[in-house]
């Protein structure tokens, strides 16, 4: 999708966007506008979950599946 389709569709301007893109700093309003207008959303998790968690997607997008993830508690 253009640059510019992409802005239009998430209500942001174009320059913001080429920001976001290339690293620039941005608002996180912004942001957030982005990720709805993309169908997308942020987890938040602690840094000593994330590779656990960056696995089972990694394994998802492979198998195709929706991954179901069930706490282990113990």
């Amino acid at each position: 999708m253009p640059i510019d389709q992409a802005a239009r569709a998430c209500g942001v301007s174009v320059g913001m966007l080429s920001k976001l893109e290339n690293g620039k700093g941005v608002n996180l309003e912004h942001v957030l506008r982005v990720l709805d207008g993309l169908g997308l959303t942020m987890l938040v998790v602690p840094k000593a979950h994330s590779a656990w968690l960056e696995q089972a997607s990694a394994h998802a997008a492979k198998t195709g599946d929706e991954a179901v993830w069930e706490p282990h508690h113990g």
